[in-house]
Order: C-alpha cells, then sequence, then structure tokens
C-alpha cells in the first residue's frame, strides 16, 4: 500500500509540460541523456537564463567545437560559456561535479535541465550536493511522452517505473548517509550509486 502511494505520489511530481519561460539564475546545468536536453540547454544560455552552462555526463572525446557547430545559431554562446562534465557516469557523478562548478563559480542558483521522468532523481541529488543553492527545475518532456499517458505504453510504463525505483535508492542512500556513521556510510553510499 505504501509502495503504491509513494509510486503515486511520484507520478503526480513528474512534471507534463515544458516551461513556457524559464527564470534566470547564476548558471545552467544540463545532464545529459537525451538529444534535446542539450539544445535547450543552449538556448537558455544564449537567451541570457544565465552566466554559463554546465554540460554534466559528456562523453570524454566531446569538444565544445562539436557542440558549437551542432548548434549553428548559438556558436558564440557555446564558445564564450560552456564548461563540459566528462567524469560523470551516473546521476550522484553529474550532483558531485555540479557542486564542484557551482562552488567554483561562487553560483546560488541554478537551472536544471533534464528529462521530465529524471527530474525528481536529479533534483534531489543535486539538492542534497547543493543545500544552499537554489534550483529550478527545467524539464524536457519527450515528443513521445507529450503525446500519450505512460501508461500507454509498455516501454514507457518501464523507464518510469525504472526511474521511480532509482530514486526511491537515492533517497534511501542519502537518507542513510544522514544516521550512519560516514565509514559505513560510505561503503553503502558505493553500492548504492550504481
Amino acid at each position: 500500500m505504501i509502495a503504491a502511494l509513494t509510486f503515486g505520489f511520484f507520478l503526480w511530481r513528474l512534471p507534463v509540460e515544458e516551461l513556457a519561460q524559464a527564470p534566470k539564475a547564476d548558471g545552467i546545468v544540463v545532464l545529459t541523456g537525451g538529444a534535446a536536453r542539450v539544445n535547450d540547454a543552449i538556448e537558455l544560455l544564449a537567451t541570457g537564463h544565465g552566466q554559463r552552462l554546465l554540460i554534466s555526463g559528456v562523453h570524454p572525446a566531446t569538444r565544445t567545437d562539436e557542440i558549437s557547430r551542432l548548434n549553428p545559431e548559438h556558436q558564440r554562446a557555446v564558445r564564450c560559456c560552456v564548461d563540459l562534465d566528462r567524469e560523470a557516469l551516473n546521476t550522484f557523478g553529474n550532483a558531485s561535479g555540479t557542486r564542484r562548478w557551482a562552488k567554483e563559480r561562487g553560483f546560488r542558483s541554478l537551472i536544471v535541465v533534464t528529462s521530465n521522468y529524471h527530474m525528481p532523481r536529479a533534483m534531489a541529488e543535486l539538492s542534497h550536493q547543493l543545500p544552499d543553492v537554489t534550483l529550478i527545475p527545467y524539464p524536457v518532456v519527450s515528443d513521445k511522452l507529450r503525446a500519450e499517458p505512460w501508461y500507454v505504453s509498455g516501454a514507457t510504463m518501464k523507464l518510469v517505473f525504472t526511474e521511480y525505483l532509482k530514486y526511491m535508492l537515492a533517497v534511501s542512500r542519502m537518507r542513510l548517509e544522514g544516521i550512519v556513521d560516514t565509514s559505513e556510510a560510505s561503503k553503502v553510499s558505493w553500492l548504492l550509486r550504481r
């Protein structure tokens, strides 16, 4: 019963529409994993919604000039103000890299760009790593999720349910870190980050 309620709450919190207009922040971070995410984040940067953009979780071979070439209308913004995080392999890594990047620049507010189904876990990980930074979600909704409810397609149902399980594991790990001594918590955290 409790599992059904928490899954229902998770679904209720999923953004179903993209923002018509994003507020401004010190910086923007996009968590890779979907093509539209990066394009939306670059557009936010180019239209002055943040000073710099961190693309977190890019492939080690990716270079800024490649991204610039793929976004010809925003080449100046990409060349000037985009930073690449090649170390992040998962959402925990995205949050850790974003913490370092934001602290180095003294940013107090960030727009977070990721897929709508990934937003709850991304926000949980980022707020855990950056408790003193204002995080503004900017969900990217895929055409498929916009066209039909999540429960119509088996693949979409699997995606949403898997993301819910990852979210619950991440929240459990963060709570455990708060109550277990740090040496034991780091062992458990390593296992739960996978």
